[in-house]
């Protein structure tokens, strides 16, 4: 087929650190704080205006607390776990790699001797009717590396006895959410607000505080998990003290996305932009003779992680690493004409293409990329 000619303004559709913000520059940063302490007046107040500005954006209720983490995601997460754990036992689901990090973390760091692990493989998602909220629940509301969500929160039960802790990473800001739902809420900055990395955000519910307050785990915690001293609640995480020193640069540029999201209308436009993100590949895949979803039910499909796999019998005839050969060569052609940028899946996954189609993706560079997609593919099969 002929190359075609209209290439995506943005480039960048890696799954993390996600496209920044549309219109984007570096005079985004021109204002931060830079040099100074994070203890200092200024400073501890843009951390508190990132806690309060992503409180209200989300629309989070008003009893529960939002904080600043080290470590990204996966550091508020693992705070998480390690302070909240080892009251009652645990229910974990995994049908990505991220969920079966923390059935490692459960199992084999924190030991917990009564564990359900629900583990699926990529693509698919466990039976929600099987679990057991007399324990804690763990779970991903959306599996970066696989592209599949839950589709709503309505299977957790108002009268649970444990608590659920939600990694919410890359679904937060892109879709909806019952937040009643959720007790623990973990996310980062470099995901659906496309600001820069490191950095995580963690939300508790009243119930979870409480679990503070009344439990001290039996394992010893790490400071940069550690959220209560002798169950009394850190209460400066959540007023803009972090546990250890934040990037300012950072800071300014979580501020620069926040402000942003008010500009254009608030979250209600971020899951509009990602859902037609997702409908764009839909309609694009539906008459695709080579293409596919990894995740075939249309109701569990991720609009921020969208991850296909190839379908062709020309393609599936090879092996697995020969498959993934054949996919560095297409998506490098990609590179080299200036297109898309890191979209190969990940790296535990099967052979398979990942576009981020979060909410700082603007549709019309979704539409651009399709057709490249294709000419991309195509020139690697003819050419085999």
């Amino acid at each position: 087929m002929e190359k075609p000619i209209i290439k995506p303004k943005n480039t960048n559709f890696s799954s993390g650190p996600c496209a920044k913000r549309p219109g984007w520059n570096i005079d985004a940063l021109k204002n931060s704080s830079i040099g100074r302490s994070h203890r200092s007046k200024e400073c501890k107040e843009k951390l508190q205006d990132v806690i309060m500005k992503s409180k209200r954006i989300l629309d989070l209720p008003e009893d529960y607390l939002l904080g600043i983490m080290t470590g990204s995601n996966t550091g508020a997460l693992e705070a998480s776990l390690w302070s909240l754990l080892g009251c009652r036992g645990v229910d974990v689901m995994a049908w990505e790699n991220f969920g079966k990090d923390w059935v490692k973390d459960i199992l084999d760091q924190l030991k917990i001797k009564d564990v359900n692990s629900y583990i699926y493989e990529y693509g698919q998602i466990p039976d929600f009717a099987k679990i057991n909220f007399k324990n804690d629940v763990i779970f991903t509301w959306n599996g970066t590396t696989a592209g599949v969500k839950v589709p709503n929160a309505n299977w957790i039960p108002d009268d649970r006895e444990g608590l659920t802790i939600c990694d919410a990473t890359s679904g937060i800001f892109a879709m909806e959410m019952d937040y009643s739902k959720l007790d623990v809420i973990t996310w980062s900055w470099q995901k659906v607000l496309g600001a820069e990395g490191a950095h995580g955000m963690l939300a508790l519910s009243p119930r979870a505080v409480k679990r503070l307050e009344t439990h001290v785990p039996s394992w010893p915690i790490p400071k940069l998990f550690r959220l209560a001293e002798k169950k009394k609640l850190i209460k400066g995480i959540f007023e803009g003290s972090t546990i250890n020193t934040p990037s300012m640069i950072c800071v300014e540029d979580a501020l620069d996305a926040l402000n942003w999201i008010d500009s254009i209308g608030g979250t209600k436009e971020l899951v509009n932009i990602s859902n037609e993100n997702l409908k764009i590949v839909e309609e694009w895949v539906d008459n695709s003779n080579w293409a596919k979803f990894m995740c075939e039910s249309k109701n569990y499909r991720s609009s921020t992680s969208i991850t296909l796999l190839i379908k062709d019998e020309w393609f599936n005839k090879f092996s697995e690493d020969e498959q993934r050969g054949m996919l560095k060569k297409m998506l490098s052609m990609l590179d080299k004409e200036n297109v898309a940028n890191d979209i190969n899946g990940y790296p535990k996954a099967p052979p398979s293409i990942r576009i981020w189609g979060g909410s700082t993706v603007q549709n019309s560079d979704m539409k651009s990329l399709l057709p490249w997609l294709d000419w991309a593919y195509n020139s690697t099969k003819n050419n085999a």
